[in-house]
């Protein structure tokens, strides 16, 4: 007994030296700071930066810098730079490119321009410590975006130029640390200058040209194996870091480009995105966080009036050169006053960015323990101050909303039902893929999968085998956050069990799947569609995806003459722009005048963000004039129309026989509206 209580006292001794002790208590902090301080409206963030102030070797000493902390807080921050080039929305960028990349300059440039002087002439600072803080000041996080997304104003243009000049704002201060660590090192010499933009050439064309490819190489060889994604998108990014460093730059520019190279490939509602969000901000981010708070003196903040003072003065220098910026961008958008302060509560936020740049230069020795911990404080003020201007802003946006009328959807973003009949299992994966992404992630419905089984005495039998064969796909759909649920129904024929099921569940959209039976385009799409468009009246998408969704360059999209003025132009058009934009690739619109007009009147009015390339197209006579323009890495998207609707007219039925005949390599679908 004696020598059990020995051991348990030995291994509770402090500092704590079982790896397995400290894995527990790092992973109950995790579990428990974010909820705690959640509960007074505290950033998460904050809670775990304190919980390592306070574990750490200057506060309780409960855990010391070890190998163990410090490889995980290394993958952390590598984690949390990619993450930041993987969210990025690059479709929306290209919208609002001329904004974004403005904003971008004023949020770079003007809070280095007054955060410089200030720790030069009145800290007292060196040149390399004060341009490195002052480029501290132009980085910032959005870590208050939930908030806008919560409230529904995250299409809002200044939300979008925000996000847009992170991209600016965050390369350029990543670059600049990499010449300030030079001229640290060895100075700014001829052979820097060459030996830096080399690098650079080298490492982007490998990262931009080879990466995508590779990737693409691999999602597509390894469909199947989707565990396998996760750990190759882990490998690049490792592997990256490292080329980063060998290329004299440093590995958390490795892992924002990354970020970068893979945004297009990755979907921001696919599983793979989940699992790298989840595991990321479940285990890696946290313990990074919680090793900064580790490194932070609280003796040397209390020590003198000193630390106080550069403390403060980070603080106050840092949101002002944010609200500046934003007070320009306000003034040459004509923005409105909630726009400016919500556009300075996105960008005030200082975390994972602002905390890669202080570690860096403080572990090269360029700053000192004084602007580590002034760091810290800033940090922990920015994001309380950030998270109440931004919700406060959102709601004045809210209030005083434009009233004009807008084109609604026929149902609610939190009632939408996507049915999806399955006859076969081939090529479902990829059609539950498209489901996830088009599907609002507002609606409480989960997918539905239906399957039809013939009504014999193996009903029952067949029901529970196509119910087992389903369960894979389902695990995927949760995968990516997304309830899916099998139905499973008994008919004389597929048709009218497809058909009555969607009435019963009064399903807004219906995906299927490309028919494989010969033939079935000579007359229009066959007999059981032909059954399905007559006694339904939903919106339906028929889908033959021949590569990976995030192998697709753009989305080509031909649409009859009085399309819009069909009910379901609008969920048609909404469903587009969201794969659009989840793809992150543009949308290449064949139509006419009208239509085209129409489109974007929707897209102005629900706020859609719209990356369309128009072409002039009238000429259905000679409709595979077309085909001039088409590639094999397009998705070709064909609207069509049901029988005496009225943007339907006889050279439409054989419109879907010429996309099989003469594009059987490419991505194809055919949508009939509402």
């Amino acid at each position: 007994m004696d020598v059990i209580i020995d051991h348990v006292i030995e291994e509770f001794q402090l500092p704590l030296k079982s790896p397995i002790l400290i894995f527990s208590l790092i992973l109950l902090i995790i579990l428990l700071a974010p909820v705690i301080l959640q509960r007074i409206r505290i950033p998460g963030i904050i809670g775990l930066i304190i919980s390592g102030i306070i574990i750490g070797p200057a506060g309780l000493n409960i855990l010391e810098k070890s190998l163990f902390v410090d490889v995980f807080s290394t993958i952390g921050l590598l984690y949390i730079m990619f993450i930041a080039g993987l969210e990025l929305d690059l479709n929306e960028f290209k919208v609002t490119r001329n904004k974004s990349v403005l904003f971008g300059i004023l949020t770079f440039t003007i809070p280095i321009a007054i955060g410089f002087p200030v720790c030069h002439y009145l800290l007292g600072f060196d040149v390399n410590a004060s341009l490195l803080t002052s480029s501290m000041f132009a980085t910032h996080t959005l870590v208050t975006y939930p908030i806008v997304s919560r409230l529904g104003v995250s299409k809002n243009i200044a939300v979008a130029i925000t996000v847009g000049g992170t991209i600016l704002t965050d390369t350029a201060v990543l670059i600049l640390l990499a010449v300030i660590l030079g001229a640290h090192q060895g100075g700014l010499t001829q052979e820097f200058w060459i030996r830096l933009a080399i690098s650079l050439v080298l490492f982007s064309a490998f990262m931009f040209l080879v990466i995508p490819r590779i990737a693409k190489w691999f999602f597509r060889s390894l469909e199947s194996e989707r565990h396998s994604h996760y750990i190759f998108v882990l490998s690049v990014v490792f592997f990256s870091a490292f080329l980063a460093e060998i290329a004299g730059l440093e590995s958390i520019i490795g892992a924002f480009v990354a970020g970068l190279a893979l945004n297009k490939l990755i979907p921001h509602s696919s599983a793979l995105m989940n699992r790298i969000e989840f595991i990321g901000n479940s285990l890696f981010i946290p313990f990074f966080l919680i090793s900064v708070g580790m490194i932070v003196d609280v003796s040397v903040i209390l020590s003198g009036p000193m630390a106080l003072v550069i403390a403060g003065t980070l603080t106050v220098v840092a949101i002002f050169g944010k609200w500046t910026a934003a007070f320009f961008t306000q003034k040459i958008f004509k923005f409105s006053k909630g726009q400016r302060k919500l556009i300075f509560g996105l960008s005030s936020a200082h975390a994972a960015a602002t905390l890669a740049v202080i570690l860096v230069g403080y572990n090269a020795g360029i700053l000192d323990d004084n602007i580590l911990n002034g760091t810290v404080v800033l940090i922990l003020v920015t994001c309380i101050i950030a998270s109440f201007a931004t919700e406060s802003a959102a709601k004045m946006i809210i209030k005083n909303a434009d009233e004009d009328e807008e084109v609604h959807l026929p149902y609610g973003p939190n009632n939408e039902y996507i049915l999806i009949p399955i006859a076969n299992l081939i090529n479902i994966d990829k059609v539950l893929d498209f489901a996830v992404l088009i599907k609002e992630k507002k609606s409480v419905n989960p997918l539905a999968i239906l399957t039809v089984v013939p009504n014999t005495d193996e009903a029952e039998k067949s029901i529970v085998k196509a119910k087992q064969g389903l369960e894979r796909f389902l695990r995927e759909t949760t995968a990516s956050d997304t309830q899916a649920t099998v139905k499973a129904t008994i008919d004389h024929n597929a048709a009218s069990g497809i058909s009555r099921t969607a009435k019963e569940i009064m399903a807004d959209i219906i995906l299927l799947g490309w028919p494989q039976k010969t033939g079935f385009l000579d007359k229009l799409i066959g007999d059981k569609m032909e059954s399905i468009l007559e006694n339904t009246d939903k919106t339906l998408f028929i889908c033959n995806f021949e590569i990976p969704l995030t192998n697709h360059k753009r989305i080509f999209v031909i649409v009859p003459p009085n399309a819009e003025l069909e009910e379901g132009f609008a969920i048609w058009v909404n469903k587009l722009a969201k794969l659009s934009v989840e793809l992150s690739i543009p949308i290449n619109l064949n139509c006419n005048e009208e239509t085209y007009k129409a489109i974007l009147r929707f897209a102005k009015e629900k706020k859609v963000p719209l990356s369309i390339n128009y072409n002039y197209f009238n000429e259905w006579v000679d409709f595979l004039i077309l085909s001039r323009k088409i590639s094999d890495d397009d998705l070709i998207i064909m609207v069509s129309a049901r029988r005496a609707h009225i943007s339907h007219f006889g050279l439409l039925d054989g419109v879907p026989a010429k996309l099989e005949r003469y594009f059987p390599s490419a991505s194809k679908m055919v949508i009939y509206p509402q």
